[in-house]
């Protein structure tokens, strides 16, 4: 007589699969960086699509060339009493230095025209910048 094959149960498959999948994603996520992944997801640029057009919530008041780092600017609709600044232009690919260089905007200012900066680039890479004047 032949003894029967012991088989897995259905519970202990699931485990075995749900085990391998957890596996690859510790691996991926060391890999490509879970971290920065999770702090994009609770850190959302909320400025990311902001379009020429759009409309930005209050700031700080900066004023000459000081910069100041802004947690939580976002785009709102410009019928808000909320809308503070309108998008005048967009330059994508920009580095620190460029934006340092305060030429970035001048082509979407008129003459005469304050006009405010804000930028969203992280060190040593490329972001974006937003042409700003005040809403009237």
């Amino acid at each position: 007589m032949t003894e029967p094959k012991a088989e897995k149960s259905g519970a202990k498959k699931a485990l075995g699969i749900v085990g391998a999948i957890l596996v690859i994603v510790v691996i991926a996520g060391l890999k490509f960086g879970v971290a920065s992944a999770i702090g994009n997801f609770f850190n959302k640029d909320e400025t990311a699509a902001a379009k020429t057009g759009d409309c930005i919530a209050e700031l700080p008041e900066v004023t000459g060339t000081e910069q100041e780092k802004v947690d939580g600017a976002k785009v709102v609709e410009c019928t808000s009493t909320d809308a503070a600044y309108t998008v005048v232009g967009r330059v994508d690919g920009q580095t620190e230095a460029q934006v340092k260089a305060d030429t970035t905007c001048t082509q979407f200012f008129k003459e005469g025209q304050e006009g405010y900066i804000f930028s969203s680039i992280e060190p040593g890479k490329t972001g974006y910048v937003l042409c700003l004047t005040k809403k009237v």
